[in-house]
């Protein structure tokens, strides 16, 4: 099952005790900065939990899978995650 931003504002609610409205201003508030950092090109680190970085992808070439078809792939960048060693370990007892 996935997590969504809407289940983490109700157990913010519920472990917290701050209203919805709050707990939502919050969540947003959360990912809104982290979403700026990241397009800032600023990797964001939360301790013992892991590291997000930007990564520039190069233009390459790439081949439809169904036509055989050769492409050309844009350049991108691409949002990376490593976790923590607390977490690694934590997953992996």
């Amino acid at each position: 099952m996935t997590l969504t931003k809407l289940e983490i504002v109700n157990m913010i609610n519920e472990q917290i005790g701050f209203p919805k409205v709050e707990c939502i201003r919050i969540v947003e508030s959360f990912f809104d900065i982290i979403k700026s950092e990241l397009d800032k090109g600023n990797p964001v680190m939360i301790s013992g939990f892991g590291k997000w970085t930007v990564k520039a992808k190069r233009e390459r070439k790439g081949r439809n899978p169904h036509t055989g078809e050769v492409l050309s792939i844009k350049a991108r960048k691409v949002v990376t995650f490593s976790p923590s060693a607390v977490l690694r370990d934590d997953l992996n007892p």
